[in-house]
Parts: structure tokens; C-alpha cells; sequence
């Protein structure tokens, strides 16, 4: 059962990213979903990102761009990383170069296009991602955990029926 009660057992340093405390309940209940949707998904990454921080000295966006190589063998544009990670070429451009001088990716000519290469994961990085996406599941899972399997499904499910009915009304700015 999914309940609308206050969030239990918010800690100190997550109250920070607590959207929802701004509301009462006189504000429309899809308001309150919604900011509700919002703080938990600050608060998880809030943790990934200090434990990302904490275990592997990484940063996320540098995660999340070697978790788009790593799905991606044969590499990709640099264009094409930044459209998948919604941030700048300039962004994209100095997480890789980082990510280069550490060995963790390669960057590869493109035949053809001298102005554009392509990206990635190096054996090492390869290894290193993969360790630290063993981590990453165990974190997530392990704060999901106090909900029972049938809430996580039946969560699941409602946020897909609200995802279609978004697709549904037409692209956005910029949609994920």
C-alpha cells in the first residue's frame, strides 16, 4: 500500500533536500506528490553521491558518464554523451578528460570527421565501473529496503501508468 503519511525517519543532512516540508496540506495533493516524488529522489541521490564520494573518491557525473560507456562497448560521440547525460559538450568534454588522464576511458578518432572522437571504457575502466555498479545496485536496494517487494512492484507500476501519461501529453522542453 502506498500511503501519503509524512515522510518517517528523515535524517538531519537530508532535510536540506526536503521539497515537501514547504507545503501544508492545504496545497493540491498533486502538488504534494510531486514535491514527495522529488525529495525522495534528492535524498537518494544525496547518499549515492556521498558514498560514491566516500568509497571511490568519484564524483556522480563522472558515474553516470562511464555507466553510459559501459552500456555502450564500442563507445560513443562526445555529442551523443552529452544529449544521454542532458548537460553541456563543455561538461561532457572536461569529465572525460579526467576520466582519460586517470585511464579509465580512451578517446578513438572517428573516421572520416577529424573534429569529432568518440569514447570508451578502457579495460581498467571497465573493471573499476564494474565493481563500483556492484556497489551502486547494493546501495540503492538497501534504501529501498524498508518497503515490502509488493509496495516496490506496486510503486513501480503507478510511476509507469504516470510516465505514459506524460509521454502521452506531448514532448516537453526536453524530455529524459
Amino acid at each position: 500500500m502506498v500511503t501519503t503519511a509524512p515522510l518517517q525517519h528523515v535524517h538531519a543532512r537530508d532535510t536540506a533536500c526536503d521539497r515537501e516540508s514547504r507545503l501544508s496540506d492545504d496545497h493540491h495533493e498533486s502538488l504534494r506528490l510531486w514535491l514527495r516524488m522529488l525529495t525522495c529522489t534528492l535524498m537518494i541521490e544525496r547518499r549515492v553521491r556521498a558514498n560514491l564520494r566516500e568509497r571511490f573518491a568519484i564524483t556522480l557525473p563522472r558515474f553516470d558518464l562511464m555507466a553510459q560507456l559501459e552500456r555502450h562497448p564500442q563507445g560513443l560521440r562526445m555529442g551523443e554523451l552529452t544529449r544521454r547525460l542532458m548537460v553541456t559538450g563543455g561538461n561532457v568534454t572536461g569529465l572525460a578528460s579526467q576520466l582519460v588522464d586517470e585511464g579509465l576511458i580512451e578517446r578513438l578518432a572517428i573516421p572520416g570527421d577529424r573534429r569529432a572522437h568518440a569514447v570508451r571504457l578502457t579495460a581498467k575502466g571497465k573493471r573499476t565501473f564494474d565493481v563500483m555498479a556492484v556497489e551502486h545496485e547494493r546501495w540503492v536496494i538497501g534504501m529501498l529496503a524498508g518497503l515490502p517487494a509488493a509496495e516496490r512492484a506496486r510503486l513501480f507500476a503507478l510511476l509507469g501508468t504516470l510516465k505514459a501519461n506524460l509521454q502521452s501529453a506531448g514532448p516537453a522542453e526536453r524530455d529524459p
